[in-house]
């Protein structure tokens, strides 16, 4: 298995570190941004961005699990924050993985039914090779895979890897 690990642990933790900053770099006028992470993965990237950003800026940080349906885009996408919450405000929504792009894209279009400030996007891998023509703002790594390969990242509690299989 360690032949087809593509971040290690430590890597991960420097990548979420170095997209923080950048997160702030952005944001930096703002008193508040929200950190809006896609179920699961994404919502635990988004807490591990959130711990950096508070340590490295006098940022509030919202943070926000968002639940799409992945295999059916066209159910109701869900916030653990209301809409007046995030309304006019800086969002960054985080995935993992960046695969065809639908899921960021249906999670985008659920977050521009209100009015925001400035809206981001941020990942841990980009695959490189979308279906739909989504960028993402902040990444930790591109990689270029073909269409069978698959990026798996694998948060636990004492280490995390992403591996190519």
């Amino acid at each position: 298995m360690n032949e087809n690990i593509i971040l290690t642990h430590e890597e991960i933790e420097h990548k979420i570190k170095r997209i923080a900053y950048q997160i702030y770099e952005t944001f930096v006028d703002e008193e508040s941004i929200v950190i809006a992470g896609i179920a699961l993965n994404g919502f635990i990237l988004a807490e591990k961005l959130a711990i950096v950003l508070n340590s490295i800026s006098g940022l509030r940080i919202i943070l926000c699990e968002v639940t799409v349906h992945k295999k059916d885009t066209n159910s109701v996408i869900k916030t653990s924050i209301s809409k007046e919450e995030y309304q006019n405000k800086g969002i960054v929504l985080v995935d993992d993985v960046l695969n065809s792009g639908s899921t960021l894209m249906y999670g985008v279009k659920h977050f521009l039914e209100v009015p925001l400030k400035k809206f981001k996007t941020a990942v841990l891998v980009d695959r490189n090779h979308k279906k739909y023509p989504i960028k993402v703002d902040f990444k930790g790594i591109s990689l270029s895979t073909s269409s069978h390969e698959y990026v798996e990242v694998v948060f636990e509690k004492n280490t995390s890897y992403a591996r190519l299989g």
